[in-house]
């Protein structure tokens, strides 16, 4: 059997602190991610359990989105997908004699760490108005009592419906469908929180708010550049495909305001020079760019390619709308103001530049560093400037590559999660179940927020995911499920958002992925999209945590029941029995999935249609790929402040806290530190291993404060720090976002930082 859960919440403030590590992975990772999972797992069912994640007959981790390649080792998966699949595959339980121990009072006292280790839900659980204990209730009691709540609305816009990424293509396509049939579009997702603008700025200058490259073109690539992105905590998988890149000859640039060790070394524990050998180099040039200044960087880049003239006119002539307004554009931009936004030499940028001018085909990279700024479209717009100059985008070993997070996030989106729909998708909806869906836009994740704090949406329910502790402004966040009439949390294990409950909650219990889903039709299998628009099935094969679980599949088609009756445009019971079914009506609705069925049981699935990638076509409104102009913008900092961003640690997965280790950054125990340059820390009076107060300020005067965080030297740009989520979420105002895609601009808080004693004590 595996270890019990912690029985105490253990102080995170106070941290072991070493010098960061230059490599990733080898074999400390092994036996890392191998002590994780025996915890949770034992040993038998960590050998059974990790043979299966990512094979062709196997299921998919429910970690990050990185595609599988053709050619797959017999242990696919990184040391964070081990950790994954170990959270769900646990032996631990967390039954009804938990809650009746734990008041909900008591466990929002408890650290996210401590509540994620107690292990698996088993039964669906009901918080009364008033009380302060959770009671098992029947799956029918569960699902009338959201379906008499959604009745009593005013309007099915007070409803909100939440969409982790984790969720597979038939769950969320049912779930949009009943959000639609029920009468609103507010279906707000995790994507609203990191790739929205890399969607918005792609949608408007390809046509396709998705990826243009496939892994194969990686393999094919002159010249990679990652931007904004750790790798080798976040997308540990990608290590292995940059590895394979430099065999076949590909440079490596990394761009980023913190050295990762994963872009320096990576020790493939999938070889033996990785094991037991000095592993691979990966980057050839680093650029400490300062937060923020990325979109300086490209257009720095681009007024050289333009003014040397070594573009691809055939290309620009033929595909490309607006390139003579850009170039003007360019041709003005302002030297000092590019070294100061970036805060790099002009030698560095000229060294990338000869780099580009060496490749002839170029592959860039990002993931969170670039698209939670404030002016993260306009930065990834001129990422796509950069590409398109040269005809980076539409040939092998060339495009865009924005690297998603979680498990089907990508898939979410193109099964209808969103709440400004196409209308040609509510077309296809309507003539296939001959109902009108809602037109009118709904929610996304910050005006949901707002129209629960101010009273206009009353029911929350969330597919997935750790609303509460994903979200910004965590004050804010929190006393808006507080006002909720109803919050719904369809889970697997529990988090801080059921314990920060509207009025009445309900937790619903759901299968994993490493699960058995065997409905009236028999066993059944669900399917996903991975980071690069390919679709696959994903087979669970353990036999599930508590009989009393359903799918998130037959949540969906139970609760439409409960709430429609004889529904004569869904047939939601066929749908719940028989996953085929609603493959078929997915292949009907959504472009690119036809004969769906018979295409997804081809080992390794099938790629989904990209017109820029597959013909270099551009379904754009001018039917070309669009040069953009924007102003040049990068965060201001006032003198005595620095620049903070949030980010994840090593043994975390988004919002779920593994353990209280970053091993890449050296900081064992503890997770409430801010890694401060250690010139600005000597400035500020902040010693290593002081402690200090965080706290935003922002133009209207107001101040967020999050306390008690350990100071830790690190070799962060000048003016710059870091942090980890959730624990500074509290400091990101909810109107701190993104233009145009209104995603959290959580890589840009402007921060004092005021010495305190240590709060643990110590």
């Amino acid at each position: 059997m595996a270890a019990k859960p912690p029985a105490g919440d253990p102080v995170q403030d106070a941290p072991d602190v070493t010098a960061p590590q230059h490599a990733a992975a080898g074999l400390p990772a092994v036996a890392h991610s191998l002590r994780m999972a025996q915890q949770q797992m034992g040993v038998r069912r960590t050998a059974l359990t990790l043979l299966k994640v990512n094979q062709k007959d196997g299921f998919d981790c429910p970690g990050c989105a990185w595609p599988e390649p053709e050619h797959r080792h017999k242990a696919e998966f990184c040391e964070n997908g081990a950790k994954a699949v170990a959270e769900e595959a646990t032996l631990r339980r967390v039954t009804p004699d938990f809650f009746a121990e734990h008041p909900v009072s008591d466990l929002a006292r408890r650290s996210g760490y401590w509540l994620g280790q107690q292990g698996r839900l088993t039964q669906p659980m009901y918080l009364a108005e008033g009380a302060d204990h959770y009671v098992p209730v029947p799956w029918e009691r569960a699902f009338d009592i959201v379906a008499q709540e959604l009745h009593a609305l005013a309007s099915p816009d007070e409803a909100v419906f939440y969409t982790s990424g984790r969720t597979s293509n038939e769950a969320a396509f049912l779930y949009q469908l009943f959000a639609r049939r029920l009468g609103t579009n507010n279906l707000p997702d995790c994507s609203n929180m990191c790739h929205e603008s890399s969607g918005s700025a792609l949608t408007e200058t390809i046509g396709v708010g998705k990826g243009s490259v496939l892994l194969e073109d990686l393999y094919r690539a002159d010249l990679i550049i990652v931007a904004g992105q750790n790798p080798g905590t976040n997308h540990p998988r990608m290590l292995s495909a940059l590895e394979k890149a430099k065999q076949q000859g590909a440079k490596i640039v990394t761009v980023n305001p913190l050295p990762e060790a994963g872009l320096e070394r990576f020790k493939n524990p999938q070889n033996a020079r990785g094991l037991a050998g000095s592993g691979t180099a990966l980057t050839d040039l680093f650029l400490q760019i300062r937060l923020g200044g990325d979109q300086a960087l490209f257009r720095a880049l681009n007024r050289m390619l333009v003014e040397a003239g070594a573009v691809d006119r055939p290309f620009i002539d033929e595909h490309t709308h607006g390139y003579e307004e850009f170039a003007a554009a360019a041709r003005t931009t302002d030297w000092d103001e590019v070294l100061r936004a970036t805060g790099l030499e002009r030698a560095e940028i000229d060294r990338l530049l000869a780099m580009v001018l060496d490749a002839k085909s170029v592959v860039v990279c990002w993931a969170m560093g670039l698209t939670q700024h404030k002016h993260a479209v306009p930065t990834i717009k001129e990422v796509v400037n950069f590409l398109l100059l040269r005809g980076n985008i539409g040939r092998p070993g060339a495009g865009v590559c924005p690297v998603r997070g979680h498990s089907n996030v990508q898939g979410d989106r193109t099964m209808g999660i969103f709440e400004r729909p196409a209308p040609a998708f509510l077309d296809a909806l309507e003539k296939e179940f001959g109902f009108a869906p809602p037109r009118e836009h709904g929610l996304d994740v910050v005006r949901a927020i707002r129209a629960l704090r101010d009273g206009t949406a009353k029911v929350f329910f969330a597919m997935g995911g750790n609303f509460v502790a994903a979200s910004p402004d965590t004050a804010v966040t929190e006393a808006a499920m507080r006002n909720a009439a109803l919050t719904v949390h369809v889970s697997t294990k529990l988090n801080r958002s059921h314990v920060i409950t509207g009025s009445r909650a309900l937790i619903l219990p759901t299968l994993g992925r490493t699960e058995k889903d065997t409905q009236a039709g028999g066993d059944q299998f669900v399917t996903v999209e991975d980071s690069m628009g390919m679709v696959h099935a994903s087979h669970g094969a353990l036999r599930p945590a508590s009989p009393h679980l359903l799918s998130e599949t037959a949540i969906v088609c139970r609760l439409a029941r409960a709430t429609f009756g004889d529904d004569t445009a869904v047939p939601w019971a066929a749908l719940e029995a028989d996953y085929d079914l609603v493959r078929d009506r997915i292949s009907r609705v959504v472009p690119g999935f036809d004969d769906f069925n018979t295409r997804v049981r081809h080992p390794g699935g099938f790629t989904l249609p990209h017109a820029p990638r597959d013909s270099r076509t551009f379904p754009t409104a001018t039917g070309k790929a669009n040069f953009t102009t924007s102003p040049v913008e990068y965060p201001a900092v006032p003198e005595g402040r620095l620049l903070l961003q949030t980010l994840r640690s090593h043994d975390q997965y988004n919002t779920t806290i593994y353990g209280l280790d970053d091993r890449y950054r050296g900081i064992k125990g503890g997770r409430r530190v801010v890694m401060v340059n250690p010139a600005d820390a000597e400035a500020l009076g902040l010693p290593d291993g002081s402690y200090a107060d965080l706290v935003g300020e922002w133009t209207d005067g107001t101040e967020r404060r999050a306390d008690g965080f350990r100071v830790v030297h690190y070799p962060t740009p000048r003016g710059c720090a870091a942090a980890y989520y959730p624990e500074t979420n509290v400091l990101v105002p909810l109107d701190h976002t993104a233009d145009t895609s209104n995603t959290p601009a959580s890589k840009s808080v402007v921060v004092r930082l005021e010495r305190t004693a240590p709060v643990h004590g110590s």
